[in-house]
């Protein structure tokens, strides 16, 4: 249940290159620009289509006084040396902060040169940590989630503490900008919130709680909402497991605000209220499940309008609201109306989410059997099981196992048949 994007442009020049050096999409480079925009304090504001011309030609064009202030501060060099033709009274000077004979033009500490050269922040020994370095690490923090889809949480967990290990490690022996630092620190908050997720899936649930924690902290180090988002999200589902349902709906509450605050798309709101009806359900309030199921419909029908999805909600779609939809079914105790969502959510998750698609027709089995068609549930729990070779999940062990449980008070021979297979699969340790 789980798993950035964007157009990285194709200018060539030098402005295009400084972009994209500094890992950015044109559209996150925008909300940075944005975001510096804000903290300086100055009324610049820059889009897209902008930032196109500024790289498709040479030279470019001249950026407005305050649009000169925010790229200054985000490269740390003059504008100038990003390849714009700047007119004299335009060009920074080099001189200390407090000359009392500046004329209130920008200042720079030093050259282009000394700044890049002198622009780190102080480490140990270690290596020079920059662009290139998180682009490869980006890379590996990516492939977790392909890895937790389609092999499970179990050897995704022990590539994350890999990561976290290189990434600490440079962190605090390292030398790197001050730029590159805070892209270290967001690494690591996304980090913090693969292991939350694992031991969610891990049953650890303890140990997730305490991931959230650390990732939230983190998030809010490098001022990223929807990272913080990301991880409530998480958090939501692990205070459900742990019956602590005020936590779930508090944690529900924040992402909504934080999700306002950042303007969210469609997608990531789709995911909140998906949470706020795993809530609902749990409580057994199910008419707030299906005011949130609304909302997650309504949210649905235009997430094609979402210009970026943050790569952790790239996993929702249709199947997700099925699923929500069958659960709240289940609690109200109506098994056999739950059965026609879980086939659908069945149906439509990807191919390349196959941990979840084996879990959900072990759902979908379990549910078959709550209605009294014990054939049909033995055969989707064989399908079930044959697509869950590879795959090293402990809570989709834990639902084949509470199937297996359930089975054997059936007596039959598809039944008995069932039950056999699991624990030959389980036994071979298959899942």
């Amino acid at each position: 249940m789980r798993g950035t994007g964007g157009n990285r442009g194709t200018g060539g020049n030098e402005i295009a290159r400084l972009r994209q050096s500094a890992g950015h999409t044109q559209q996150s480079f925008v909300l940075t620009f944005r975001q510096e925009a804000s903290r300086l304090g100055v009324d610049a504001s820059l889009s897209v289509r902008q930032l196109r011309r500024w790289e498709c030609q040479s030279p470019p064009p001249l950026p407005h006084p305050s649009q000169q202030v925010v790229l200054e501060a985000l490269f740390g060099i003059p504008l100038s040396d990003m390849g714009f033709d700047v007119p004299e009274h335009r060009v920074p000077v080099s001189a200390p902060i407090g000359d009392t004979e500046g004329v209130g033009r920008r200042t720079f500490v030093a050259d282009a040169a000394a700044l890049a050269a002198t622009a780190v922040v102080p480490g140990g020994s270690g290596p020079r940590i920059g662009a290139g370095d998180l682009v490869r690490l980006r890379r590996r923090l990516d492939s977790l989630y392909r890895t937790d889809h389609s092999k499970g949480s179990v050897p995704a967990m022990a590539e994350a503490c890999r990561i976290e290990h290189e990434v600490t490690r440079a962190l605090g022996t390292a030398s790197y900008t001050a730029r590159v630092g805070r892209q270290l620190q967001t690494i690591l908050a996304e980090l913090h919130g693969h292991r939350a997720w694992y031991g969610y899936d891990g049953g650890r649930l303890a140990e997730g709680r305490a991931a959230c924690m650390e990732a939230l902290a983190a998030a809010q180090l490098v001022d990223d909402p929807l990272l913080q988002v990301s991880v409530l999200e998480t958090l939501t589902l692990l205070a459900v497991r742990s019956d602590r349902a005020w936590e779930a709906a508090s944690a529900v509450e924040n992402a909504y605000r934080l999700a306002r605050q950042a303007g969210a798309g469609h997608t990531v709101h789709l995911i909140i209220a998906l949470r706020d009806a795993n809530v609902a359900t749990h409580v057994g309030d199910l008419t707030a499940a299906r005011r949130a199921l609304s909302r997650a419909v309504s949210r649905q029908g235009r997430v094609d309008a979402d210009v970026e999805v943050p790569g952790w909600a790239r996993f929702v779609g249709p199947f997700e609201v099925d699923y929500a939809t069958a659960d709240m079914y289940v609690r109200a105790g109506q098994p056999r109306r739950a059965v026609p969502f879980l086939r659908a959510a069945v149906s439509g998750i990807g191919g390349d989410l196959l941990r979840n698609s084996a879990s959900y027709r072990v759902r979908l089995a379990g549910v078959l059997l709550e209605a009294g068609e014990a054939e049909e549930a033995c055969a989707e729990m064989t399908t079930a099981l044959d697509a869950c070779g590879g795959i090293s999940s402990p809570r989709l062990l834990s639902k084949v196992e509470g199937f297996r449980h359930a089975v054997a008070r059936i007596d039959s021979a598809a039944a008995r048949e069932c039950g056999d297979r699991i624990r030959e699969t389980v036994r071979g340790g298959i899942v």
